[in-house]
């Protein structure tokens, strides 16, 4: 039996990896002289020891420095332990360093399978070639010191008992990539080596507005329910998760201020698919019409208890297969809208066409009452609360990609030029483009990030990238 480990002990940021014969043992090298971890290599059975086993002098354990434990993956009769072998550096969340993973290992523990049937090695072989493309997941950060899973205003309204919990015990589920891979380690009551991952995007930048410097982050947190890429991954399950949940949180730091704006995107909550073949646009299929307000109602019942008042953005187009997804959910939402929940649709390729990004601002004015009304997270200079985000805008257009790119980032602007004006730093009529050095940096930073969730969902860029990256926003 293990003992407990203190809850409030940190996470191991520092280890060393032995390959023996039978088992691999991780040990801590950060100083913290905690206990080390050994794995069996033939079932992936886990326990703490005080001290490192023999080495026999004929084979000499190999040894590499890792940087965190993802987790345990079982198959069908192996297990595969996956480390992290290289981290970045990439910026910090709330004043705590955050880490881009750039170097994932699998390490198998799969001895058992030598008396496995030849049928079961047979699949057990093609199941862990998938390993391979796990160890090349684009898009993975974390922080050993606090919860990337959860937006600024979560964090600052957890209650003192739960700040005190290990940082996996705090985390969103839906946020933790590495959910699955941690519960062999949970089991055993490793909390040390438990490290909460997320799959998304971060980026921030600093630029000067005239005397004052400007921090501004942009997280990506991805889903991990109803997973999977683009064409093979479209709408909502009967649960109402959907494909491509994404919650993206813009926070601004100034001046001892601190300001978090969050959005969310995702696939039109409906059971429909896209079957794949040989054309351009393959055809949209709708499935199971009559559970379409049921889907709908629970995907946004749910939104709605963790975000509170939500206005779904509909960007697709009125016509063709899109025009009939379109009309599909707004049928659904006629049954469900209320007080906390509006549906608005604005067709982006009739009113933008593909260059006049600037009538986007059309749509701004159809939803700055919801915007004002629900605002944002605003902390003084001692962390104390002035404002809180009340309600959350939803925006998807087919793949929740170019078009929600793009319109999530001119709210964001919006939202950020507001801020500015409520610390005194704009003035009534001042805007980010208005400061050339502040308005490249901030096309940047949006459009990295789409190009980040796109790779994720779609394997390419953003389509629309360059636009975000150049276009001009003073007409917006």
């Amino acid at each position: 039996m293990m003992e407990k480990a203190d809850s409030g002990q940190k996470l191991y940021t520092r280890m060393r990896l032995w390959e023996f014969p039978d088992q691999y043992v991780i040990e801590p090298t950060d100083g913290s002289h905690g206990s080390s971890l050994a794995v069996s290599r033939v079932d992936g059975s886990m326990q703490l020891i005080d001290k490192l086993p023999d080495s026999n002098s004929v084979r000499v354990p190999k040894i590499r420095t890792i940087f965190g434990v993802v987790g345990i993956l079982k198959l069908l009769a192996g297990s595969y332990l996956m480390v992290i072998t290289d981290r970045e550096c990439v910026g910090s969340y709330l004043g705590h360093p955050i880490f881009k993973v750039s170097s994932l290992k699998v390490f198998p523990c799969d001895h058992s399978l030598k008396n496995s049937p030849t049928e079961q090695k047979k699949m057990e072989t093609e199941f862990s070639g998938l390993l391979n493309i796990a160890e090349r997941t684009p898009g993975l950060y974390f922080s050993y010191e606090t919860n990337l899973t959860l937006s600024a205003q979560r964090l600052h309204d957890l209650g003192d008992e739960s700040k005190l919990l290990p940082l996996w015990r705090q985390a969103e589920p839906r946020f933790l990539w590495n959910n699955y891979m941690l519960e062999g380690l949970i089991d055993s009551k490793l909390d040390p080596y438990l490290l909460p991952i997320v799959q998304g995007s971060f980026h921030h930048f600093q630029a000067a507005i005239g005397k004052d410097i400007i921090d501004v982050t942009l997280i990506a947190r991805r889903c991990t329910r109803r997973n999977g890429t683009r064409m093979w991954r479209r709408g909502a399950d009967s649960d109402g998760y959907v494909a491509n949940f994404v919650e993206t949180e813009q926070i601004m730091h100034l001046n001892g201020f601190t300001a978090s704006f969050v959005q969310v995107r995702g696939s039109i909550p409906l059971l429909w698919e896209q079957i794949v073949d040989l054309t351009y646009k393959p055809k949209f299929e709708l499935v199971r019409l009559e559970e379409s307000p049921r889907v709908a109602e629970r995907h946004f019942l749910d939104l709605r208890k963790k975000y509170g008042a939500v206005l779904a953005v509909d960007l697709v187009n009125t016509h063709g297969g899109e025009g009939r997804l379109s009309e599909k959910f707004a049928n659904a939402m006629q049954h469900i809208v209320s007080d906390d929940l509006r549906y608005w649709h604005f067709d982006f390729h009739h009113i933008c066409g593909h260059v006049h990004f600037e009538r986007l601002s059309i749509l701004y004015e159809q939803i700055v009452d919801f915007l004002d009304r629900n605002g944002y997270l605003l902390l003084n200079e001692k962390g104390e609360k002035m404002k809180e985000q009340l309600g959350v805008v939803r925006t998807n257009c087919i793949d929740c990609l170019d078009r929600t790119n793009v319109t999530q980032s001119m709210i964001a602007r919006n939202m950020l030029e507001g801020q500015l004006r409520r610390l005194g730093i704009f003035a009534a009529e001042e805007t980010i483009s208005s400061h050339p050095n502040l308005d490249e940096c901030f096309k940047i930073l949006w459009a990295n990030h789409g190009d980040d969730i796109s790779i994720q969902y779609s394997g390419t860029a953003a389509l629309k990238g360059d636009f975000v990256r150049y276009m001009n926003m003073d007409l917006l």
